[in-house]
């Protein structure tokens, strides 16, 4: 029997595999990575400082704010240790350091550049706020009763006259269907939730009923200022018990959001793709769709696809926290939340604030309801601590669905689709006129936008750390995919819509 091991000439063309991905690497585009200016227009006000000491008008303190620009800066470990945390021993800052790695499969980190973030004073950044002051106000609204909600439908109309607002209308308004909605094609299409997060996830042999825990209604938090200062300096606020025994499928905006609070950050994804290898069919350019005597498996098979869910997901995450921490620093907006409170209540005076913001509906209630104009949040801490924009979950998501979107056929009809039934305990058919419109591509691109948004009904993330983030996920994945199908010995290719709607051919 010959050798098919290891050869000499085996490991020439090994390693000129690697050097041709990397002379491809090293020829893409050095990117400019520019921020907004408010570090310089606003120091120490419109920009992430949670965990740093603040003083009583949660105002960080301007020399530690100082000592996270020089660390940054340096990237040494001795000058990350002087930084000053507003409590010892409390929560620390989550991980700066990620987006300074290298990678060996796919680009580099830091080789794609996303716009800088809507200003503070800005129209835009203005109408993203209003926005999640509703999100916060119509957390226990079902999907289901979204188009009779009293407060969803002044949510619409309000945000519908913003100019600012950029999330997605009908015929040029914002209405109950579309609110808290994505903008990538089909997500105005079927229910709110996409079937990826609603149906039983095949697991080899388990079978994983798709019901979560989820907390009880109207349980907000970071509503009260001295709560609401302790977790700016960083102090750990007591975790919510969460039921053990009873659990729903996903029907309210809180429910999504505290899912994506304890999600491990691809774990979505990863369940579309189980439900995906045995639902639908592959990209029409798999090499093994028509095949006769082989079939897929190490390479363009399930084995394969899952995968690189994972490898796309950390490469899509340490890429995004190079641009938060050493790019934009956009202020999480339970810190903005802080500006607006303190500025209505006449504490302090910040002009920079649009007056969209100062004088919404939103805020008013929110007023009403709590006694004060901080931004209500679902989870008990807030935020964690790493600045907003782009925002993790949605980089991580969107690199995945893109992969996903490339391995099966987009356009493969979704089969009797499903909905929670009012106590969410089990899924219906779901018979809106638009079910026969429901595909593959447009509940994975819904999926993208559940997973993303959830975290701004939660009140962590803005509308653009979404779609700049899923923004940000696709085009490292369409990099790494390159990579992945030049180095088989298989020949093919794979298209993918994009969330702007065009076409992608790999």
């Amino acid at each position: 029997m010959g050798d098919n091991g290891f050869t000499g000439d085996r490991r020439t063309r090994a390693r000129a595999v690697r050097v041709a991905a990397a002379r491809s690497e090293y020829g893409r585009a050095v990117p400019r990575h520019l921020a907004n200016g408010e570090e310089v227009d606003y120091p120490y006000l419109a920009n992430f400082s949670k965990g740093l000491p603040h003083d009583g008008n949660g105002e960080v303190d301007p020399a530690a704010y100082q000592a996270l620009l020089r660390a940054l800066a340096t990237g040494e470990e001795r000058h990350f240790e002087a930084v000053p945390l507003g409590t010892p021993g409390g929560r620390h800052l989550l991980n700066p350091r990620a987006g300074a790695a290298f990678e060996l499969l796919g680009p580099d980190p830091q080789a794609f550049p996303i716009p800088p973030a809507p200003r503070v004073d800005g129209a835009e950044h203005s109408a993203e706020a209003v926005e999640l002051y509703w999100m916060a106000l119509c957390r226990d609204v079902p999907f289901r009763d979204f188009a009779a909600d009293r407060r969803v439908a002044a949510a619409a109309e309000e945000l519908d006259g913003l100019p600012g607002y950029r999330g997605p209308r009908l015929c040029g308004r914002v209405t109950p269907a579309t609110l808290f909605r994505g903008d990538a094609p089909g997500e105005l299409v079927g229910p709110y939730v996409s079937q990826y997060l609603l149906r039983d996830i095949p697991n080899g042999t388990l079978r994983v009923p798709q019901r979560q825990d989820v907390p009880p209604p109207g349980l907000d938090h970071l509503t009260d200022y001295p709560t609401w200062l302790a977790c700016q300096n960083g102090q750990p606020l007591p975790q919510v018990p969460r039921d053990q025994h009873n659990r729903y499928h996903l029907r309210t905006p809180r429910d999504l959001a505290h899912y994506v609070g304890y999600d491990h950050v691809y774990q979505a994804a990863l369940g579309a793709a189980q439900i995906l290898q045995t639902t639908a069919p592959v990209d029409p350019g798999n090499p093994y769709r028509t095949a006769v005597t082989e079939q897929a498996f190490g390479t363009y098979g399930p084995p394969h696809a899952l995968a690189l869910v994972a490898e796309v997901a950390i490469r899509a995450m340490r890429a995004v926290w190079y641009l938060k921490w050493y790019v934009h620093r956009r202020a999480r907006p339970e810190e903005f939340g802080g500006l607006v409170h303190r500025h209505l209540a006449g504490t302090r005076r910040y002009d920079m604030i649009h007056p969209a913001v100062l004088g919404s509906r939103a805020v008013a209630e929110t007023y009403e309801r709590f006694g004060s104009r901080l931004l209500p949040q679902a989870h008990s801490g807030g935020s964690p601590l790493h600045p907003a924009y782009g925002a993790g979950h949605a980089a991580t998501v969107g690199a995945c669905v893109t992969l996903l979107k490339a391995w099966y056929d987009c356009s493969a009809p979704i089969e009797d689709p499903v909905e929670p039934d009012a106590d969410g305990l089990r899924l219906i058919p779901y018979t809106g006129d638009d079910a026969d419109r429901m595909t593959v591509g447009g509940e994975l691109d819904k999926l993208a936008g559940n997973i993303s948004i959830a975290r701004n009904i939660a009140g962590v993330h803005w509308r653009t750390d979404y779609t700049a983030g899923v923004r940000l996920g696709e085009r490292i994945a369409v990099a790494l995919l390159r990579q992945v199908t030049a180095i088989t010995a298989e020949r093919g290719s794979l298209t993918l819509r994009r969330f702007d709607g065009g076409s992608e051919v790999i």
